[in-house]
């Protein structure tokens, strides 16, 4: 049975096993690689996008649960608090390998819709679980909080 949703503000039908993985869909149906594969236990944060506007882990959300759902990746993280994350991540110079910062910045993305200006626990809080292997953490916090102040 096809699977209807909207994908980076493009509706999309996909035919495809319902029990695939959301981020299997994205990276090889949909050919959306910005979204990694890390761990595929929820346990890094490398497959973090936003559905319905929530930050979520793609491995474990199964394509059948985004039926009339809305699916944002890197790749359609455009509004203003995507590109003020965007713009702090590139003026502090947080990407050391890379490899983690689609779902780094896609879970401060989702930190600032929810807590406009957080504070140092809130995005300690938000951010658990995003591993960053090159440990920027210092740098990934400092953005948020510059991204927070030009919104």
């Amino acid at each position: 049975m096809p699977i209807s949703t909207t994908v980076n503000g493009k509706k999309v039908t996909l035919d495809i096993d319902p029990e695939t993985p959301l981020l299997w869909t994205l990276r090889d149906e949909l050919k959306l690689t910005g979204t990694k594969f890390g761990c595929g236990a929820a346990l890094c944060g490398a497959c973090t996008v936003h559905l319905d506007g929530e930050a979520v882990r793609s491995c474990q959300i199964q394509a059948g649960d985004i039926e009339g759902r809305e699916v944002t990746t890197i790749e359609g993280a455009h509004d203003n608090i995507a590109q003020a994350v965007q713009a702090a991540w590139i003026k502090l110079d947080v990407v050391q390998c890379g490899y983690c910062q689609p779902g780094q910045v896609m879970s401060a993305i989702g930190l600032l819709s929810q807590i406009p200006k957080p504070t140092d626990d809130d995005i300690d809080k938000a951010m658990d679980g995003n591993v960053c292997r090159c440990a920027t953490y210092q740098r990934i916090r400092a953005a948020i909080h510059e991204a927070a102040k030009s919104i």
